[in-house]
């Protein structure tokens, strides 16, 4: 039986259907907008609002389930998608994830992690783990990162995952390249993480997984601020490694690294502090031409470290000073 509107206050309209996550039915808006009471009509515009949002969001799923329900269609069951975080950071391990859901998923708000919030990715995680039929995480650890790099960490920590699944999958799509070592059928996807439902939501298993990871890190190396910089590159973690130093969970291997701990010349560090202070043509020209006087004294990574500094503030001039 439906409520009669006009008993009840603005407040009991408002507890009664826009408190609610339930999206309101077109009958409904078309009573709420009948009503004579400004207050009433505003719920009413809310709940337009968010029935647009809701029809928006299941659009984007719908369009980012569609190669799963491709292959769900054409008999395959178990399909992975896989994804890995921590590529960039300084610090600490690369962490991917592989999920498999059931035919027919549908879970609003996954989309890649980096377009989330930390607050988002925390509640869409738990729905992930709930409606999953299986998750499995792989780790390539720092000394890994180091030996192999990290391009091919990556690749070794996505198949750490999909081996660490609970179920064979029967296919995997995966982010931007195929993994080596597995046997099943595989589709790579550029920027997979934004068009793929299950690739995305590896990718958000993932990065919450490695965030709470460098905090616990954190509480061990408490000097790098790991809590707050998750380990990326961040000037307060810069500075912390130039004044204690790189600890065990560092890549080494990184020349930035190195540079920051003081391995280069003096000279480069010189040469490197005046590419900080460039304000004109003129003066990226005589940087220029003191660059090729004093090349041999530099190491090759050295000179291509200032040209690549060079060639980033030669892309800012101005056009006319150029010319």
């Amino acid at each position: 039986m439906e409520l009669d509107l006009s008993r009840l206050s603005v407040a009991e309209i408002r507890r009664h259907f826009l408190d609610q996550k339930d999206s309101a039915s077109l009958g409904l808006l078309a009573r709420l907008q009948k009503d004579p009471r400004e207050g009433v009509r505003k719920i009413c515009h809310q709940l337009k609002t968010r029935r647009e949002k809701e029809k928006a969001e299941r659009i984007r799923i719908e369009s980012m389930l569609n190669l799963e329900c491709v292959l769900w269609n054409s008999g395959i069951r178990h399909i992975a998608g896989a994804d890995e975080v921590g590529v960039g950071p300084l610090a600490g391990p690369v962490v991917a994830a592989a999920v498999v859901f059931p035919p027919g998923t549908f879970i609003s708000r996954v989309d890649d992690s980096k377009r989330l919030s930390p607050q988002v990715r925390r509640e869409v995680v738990r729905t992930i783990r709930q409606r999953a039929l299986g998750i499995g995480v792989g780790l390539a650890e720092v000394a890994e990162i180091d030996e192999l790099n990290v391009y091919h960490a990556g690749l070794l920590a996505m198949r750490r995952a999909v081996e660490n699944l609970p179920l064979r999958p029967d296919h995997l799509l995966v982010d931007a390249r195929e993994i080596p070592g597995l046997s099943m059928p595989q589709n790579k996807f550029s920027k997979g993480d934004g068009l793929s439902f299950s690739i995305a939501a590896a990718s958000i298993v993932a990065k919450t997984y490695r965030d709470q990871l460098m905090v616990e890190l954190g509480q061990t190396y408490p000097q790098y601020g790991l809590d707050r910089n998750k380990g990326y590159g961040t000037r307060e973690h810069q500075e912390a490694i130039r004044r204690h130093g790189p600890c065990a969970i560092h890549r080494k291997s990184y020349t930035f690294i190195q540079e920051l701990c003081g391995e280069y010349s003096d000279l480069f560090y010189r040469l490197r502090e005046k590419t900080q202070r460039l304000s004109s043509v003129r003066e990226l020209t005589d940087l220029e031409t003191e660059l090729e006087a004093v090349q041999s004294q530099l190491s090759p990574r050295e000179r291509r470290k200032i040209r690549l500094l060079l060639t980033k503030n030669w892309s800012r001039a101005s056009p006319s000073e150029v010319q």
